[in-house]
């Protein structure tokens, strides 16, 4: 016998019926007998993953734990995060040099609410656990029940944006009904608001319209993702593992302490044997540095401490393996110019491809798009580009660099007259200097106009800054449109 099922609402939320309620635990149900599988060999005659401690269940309190307390685990979510949203972030409607209504609505309330950096932080709540939202604090809503409700239509003003992770803001309802395009989605959400001046925390009930829900690398579901620590929590727990032990093995193995030979000839009365033991503590605790005893041979017991290095090394391969991020980069160390240099440019494919893939299609579009539709921000006349900061740009001291060596090859060409027969200054200036059209006619209006020498290799050094390479474009990303470089 089912239970009767309610009528619809305008909203699509309806009770479950005994049916449903039979389907979603037998989804459950699977999810958690694959765990307990995991690590079965031989049949089930060996439990690897028992053996090597590791947990065939994981939970948000797990990825929350290691994220607090783990190292890598912490650089594994944050470096990617701080290398995405690192420099300014604009919206650009047009190339016009004056910014547009648009363009100025979203600069003043960027800086006004910080969104940057509260997209970056939702950036890490939504690789800590399965999803994360941003909530969006709108002036329809005069106490907190209110909350529950759709947002009122009209043109509605952003008060905050609140960011919170999959713990804190729980879904407490979908929407099942099959008719509605939100079908399989989030109705109401249960966020924990926490009061810091008072240490307590209240839930509110959050429709779906208050919310901009994100996700990272979903598959089946539209949902929930996948946590970017759950593929390399073993490999986390083998390099807790090492790390751990190689401070316990030094601190035993430093001081392994020392073998006692009794001579058989020599009898210890039983006051002997409590003052050797008070001097055996006061060695042990830095009181004493010098034993004194008699009838007895001590000797220091040899000292077993292994290098962790290669083992180390291998944990740190597997985690680039798999997160993508180069072994210098997710380390902080330097592995020689060559290795340097490789990684360094790997890294910023690696940014820029997600930046293409997650950060703009996942968190700004959806949250941009939301405030035009509550018309917060005004509507761009055809679409709007997302800027990021131009991760090849070279740094001041590159860009020195670069002037010596062009100053170099200009002394060089100019002192050798047979080098100027075999190319013209005009081809020198570009394809040897790499100067555009602009600074050579530029350069030939200084020299044309009499300027000494001196002046004229001065100014080209200034005028020698390198052009802006050119950034890759990820794979399927459309072409940016004219004027995404305006300033």
């Amino acid at each position: 016998m089912t239970m009767q099922r309610t009528k619809p609402k305008s909203n699509g939320e309806k009770k479950f019926t005994v049916n449903e309620f039979q389907a979603l635990a037998s989804e459950v149900i699977g999810r958690a007998q694959l765990a307990a599988n995991l690590g079965f060999q031989y049949g089930t005659d060996r439990d690897l993953y028992q053996a090597l401690g590791y947990k065939t269940t994981l939970t948000y309190a797990d990825f929350l734990a290691k994220y607090t307390r783990h190292d890598i685990s912490k650089a594994i979510i944050d470096r990617p995060v701080r290398a995405t949203w690192q420099g300014v972030l604009e919206l650009i409607e047009s190339d016009e040099k004056e910014d547009t209504t648009f363009e100025q609505e979203w600069k003043a309330l960027n800086r006004k609410l910080g969104l940057k950096t509260i997209l970056s932080r939702v950036d890490r709540l939504t690789g800590i656990g399965e999803y994360g939202v941003l909530l969006l604090g709108l002036d329809d809503v005069p106490n907190v029940d209110a909350f529950k409700e759709p947002v009122k239509p009209g043109i509605r003003k952003l008060k905050y944006v609140k960011p919170f992770g999959q713990d804190s803001a729980k879904i407490d309802s979908y929407v099942i009904d099959t008719k509605n395009e939100r079908y399989g989605k989030p109705l109401l959400y249960s966020v924990q608001v926490a009061d810091v001046a008072s240490g307590n925390s209240t839930t509110i009930k959050v429709h779906h319209t208050r919310i901009i829900h994100i996700t990272d690398d979903p598959l089946e579901s539209e949902v929930l993702g996948t946590p970017r620590l759950e593929a390399v929590f073993n490999r986390l727990m083998d390099l807790e593992k090492l790390v751990g032990g190689d401070a316990e093995m030094f601190w035993r193995g430093a001081r392994p302490g020392f073998e006692g030979k009794v001579d058989p000839e020599y009898q210890m009365t039983q006051q002997m044997q409590d003052a050797l033991q008070d001097q055996i503590d006061e060695y042990e605790h830095n009181l004493r540095r010098i034993l004194v005893n008699t009838g007895i041979d001590l000797k220091a017991l040899q000292q077993q401490i292994a290098d962790p290095k290669g083992h180390f090394d291998i944990q740190i391969a597997c985690l680039s393996a798999v997160t993508g991020i180069p072994q210098r980069i997710l380390t902080g160390s330097e592995r020689g110019e060559l290795a340097s240099t490789q990684d360094t440019s790997e890294w910023k494919e690696y940014v820029v491809a997600r930046r293409g893939d997650h950060a703009e299609p996942n968190i700004v579009r959806p949250f941009a798009d939301r405030l035009i539709e509550l018309k917060i921000l005004s509507a761009p006349k055809n679409d709007y580009t997302v800027k990021w900061a131009d991760l090849y740009a070279l740094s001041e001291k590159a860009r020195i660099e670069v002037g010596k060596g062009r100053a170099n090859a200009l002394r060089e060409y100019s002192t050798n007259p047979i080098a100027m027969e075999i190319v013209p200054p005009s081809a020198f200036f570009e394809l040897f200097l790499g100067l555009d059209t602009e600074q050579i006619t530029l350069i030939t209006k200084m020299r044309d106009a009499g300027i000494s020498e001196d002046e004229l290799m001065d100014a080209i050094i200034k005028l020698a800054d390198p052009p802006e390479p050119v950034k890759p474009i990820p794979a399927g990303k459309p072409i940016p449109k004219p004027g995404v470089n305006k300033k």
